[in-house]
């Protein structure tokens, strides 16, 4: 009997992979009639008995293929086939037997994993076809393989990036946020004092500095909660008309505000929604269109119903946007000077709303047309 083991060692000749295979029989004219069948199509190895084979198996742990047949001295083909799962786990295995011995071996071929039996005397063309197509099926196995330790190796960098984002927040919660409250403290202290014009301002430079400082802290921990998992989310039932009336007291309190009018158009419906984050999420969004929108131009927010779904947009002309500049501010600490200003913003924005959207099970979605960029998202 002839076991292929799909352990694939894998040789390259031509740009050709050859697959190893273990034919196992103590008849050594079928071993080398097999032998002549399979020779040019893969590397062929020999064994006359299963003692023979598993020294064979030991010494060559890429054969992807075993041949075996059933009726052997000593080690019956099957109980081989058994014995080769803990060296070649991914191995193809395949049993030659004669009719007499099917009965009396079935209960105990599901043991030794045998993916096929093969009656003798065997049809060449019948076997050469069985084998191939068993060296496929390893092949196959062996993607899947492959596929699932990449995933995990995937699986494995994101948790450690987790962890590395975690570890950020308890760095800059404990040696950012300390030396920035003294600073903070010391700054109130010295306004209280009688300072004269070129100490105010001064004063007034440090005062803008740590503000940035502040925002920035705040932002990078925002956003490394939201995705982390550490964003809390409490959906409630809210009137839309309520949520449209807070954001636009909330607009008319962001800078530049009055220079940009505000559109909107809004169902009356009710929204199943973490209104906290939904009105944090529209605050950035809004900022943003505020700071890159023309003086005087335009805001536009849109509340509508879509099939099941209800469809928020918020949209303002700004400059043309491709593909690769939409993924791009999208990401975090991402700053192009052909679309934003170092000094106007630090590339949190955009990628905080996006990980505050996905904690809350959705995904923002821009387009750019007709000189009108528009920021989507979906509340199911």
């Amino acid at each position: 009997m002839i076991v292929l083991i799909c352990e694939s060692r894998i040789f390259v000749y031509s740009n050709q992979v050859e697959y190893e295979i273990l034919l196992v029989d103590d008849e050594p004219d079928n071993i080398d009639a097999l032998e002549r069948l399979f020779r040019k199509s893969y590397k062929v190895h020999k064994a006359i008995s299963g003692k023979e084979a598993l020294k064979i198996l030991k010494e060559q742990p890429h054969i992807a293929l075993i041949l075996t047949d059933q009726r052997m001295p000593e080690m019956t083909g099957v109980q081989l086939l058994k014995k080769s799962i803990n060296s070649h786990p991914f191995a193809i295995r395949i049993l030659l037997t004669g009719y007499t011995d099917v009965d009396s071996i079935v209960d105990s071929i599901n043991s030794g994993e045998v993916y096929r039996y093969l009656n003798k005397p065997w049809d060449p063309v019948d076997l050469k076809n069985t084998i191939d197509k068993a060296i496929e099926k390893y092949k196959l196995r062996q993607e899947l393989v492959d596929k699932n330790e990449r995933l995990e190796q995937a699986l494995t960098e994101l948790q450690s990036l987790d962890k590395a984002k975690t570890n950020f927040m308890i760095l800059i919660n404990h040696e950012l946020k300390t030396p920035l409250t003294v600073i903070t403290s010391f700054l109130d202290l010295l306004k209280e004092s009688s300072l004269d014009d070129e100490q105010k301002m001064y004063v007034d430079r440090i005062e803008k500095s740590r503000k940035r400082l502040q925002q920035l802290i705040d932002s990078s921990l925002e956003l490394i909660a939201a995705e982390t998992g550490q964003t809390k989310v409490n959906k409630k039932s809210i009137s839309s008309v309520k949520f449209i009336e807070d954001i636009k007291k909330e607009y008319l309190n962001l800078p530049m505000s009055d220079q940009r009018p505000l559109a909107i158009d809004a169902e009356d419906i009710k929204l199943k929604i973490d209104d906290q984050i939904i009105k944090q999420i529209t605050k950035k969004l809004l900022e943003n269109a505020i700071k890159f929108s023309p003086e005087k131009s335009e805001i536009k927010i849109q509340l509508l119903t879509n099939n099941n779904d209800i469809l928020f947009k918020i949209s303002n002309k700004g400059p043309k946007m491709d593909k690769n500049t939409i993924q791009k501010i999208l990401k975090p600490f991402s700053l192009d000077e052909d679309i934003m200003n170092h000094t106007q913003g630090l590339g949190l924005g955009l990628s905080t709303c996006q990980a505050l959207i996905k904690a809350h099970g959705s995904e923002l979605e821009i387009h750019y047309s007709d000189g009108w960029v528009t920021v989507q998202f979906f509340l199911t």
